[in-house]
């Protein structure tokens, strides 16, 4: 339950930085709301954005050019590139421990998680892999690497990860020992995967990456719970 709680804490900690793109949204929303198309309206001077202030404040007019300087810098960071690097890999790993399910599980309800598990994280590894071609990581030595996330081949590293003695077990497993071991080692391996989800909301720049983040936030904390009264 630690576990669970330092993923869930983690985004408390966000800093509310973010808080400043969804304002600069409503601002984009609210690009000239009142102006006529009319021809008797061409003289009225250049579009206006209006800016809500924050609570307590009033709200400000900006032109096009000073609301786009006032969008927050969202670029991606070392710990949102280690976060994808190493999200994908985690993923692909719960990936070929559901593969196993179907043939080994002895419980319906273990089954079925374990279709639920594909059926979320395959898509994920693939908007995960999408954004890394439009934001490729910095090269090695560059200076800009996370420390210790460098490499997204490091899977030891990263909390959660079954190791190979442990997959060999679970694939050697059947029935209700397959189960228990199924339930066992995926919750273990969502545990860690809040953990890094948390580094991510607390570490990390961007928006999509956060976005991310606090899906799989939502959905495997939903899934441990599942696995807990399942076990």
């Amino acid at each position: 339950m630690a576990k669970d709680l330092r993923g869930i804490a983690a985004l408390s900690a966000r800093p509310l930085r973010f808080a400043a793109v969804a304002a600069t949204a409503c601002l984009l929303l609210t690009l000239t709301a009142c102006q006529d198309d009319g021809a008797d309206r061409a003289d009225d001077g250049p579009a206006s954005i209006v800016a809500p202030g924050r609570p307590g404040e009033t709200s400000r007019t900006l032109t096009p050019e000073q609301a786009a300087r006032a969008k927050p810098d969202d670029s991606p960071n070392a710990a949102d590139h280690a976060y994808v690097q190493r999200m994908i890999e985690h993923h692909r790993q719960a990936l070929t421990m559901s593969a196993l399910a179907p043939e080994r599980a002895a419980a319906e309800p273990v089954k079925r998680l374990a279709e639920r598990i594909t059926a979320a994280q395959k898509p994920e590894i693939g908007a995960m892999q999408k954004w890394l071609d439009r934001h490729p990581a910095p090269a090695a030595g560059s200076g800009t690497a996370a420390p210790g996330h460098g490499h997204a081949h490091d899977h030891g590293s990263m909390p959660g990860m079954a190791t190979a003695q442990q997959l060999e077990e679970l694939t050697a497993a059947r029935g209700a020992d397959f189960d228990r071991l199924f339930l066992k080692l995926m919750t273990a391996h969502h545990e860690g995967a809040l953990t890094m989800a948390g580094e991510a909301l607390a570490g990390g720049n961007n928006v999509a990456v956060e976005e991310m983040a606090n899906e799989v936030v939502a959905t495997q904390s939903a899934e441990i719970h599942r696995m807990r009264t399942m076990g």
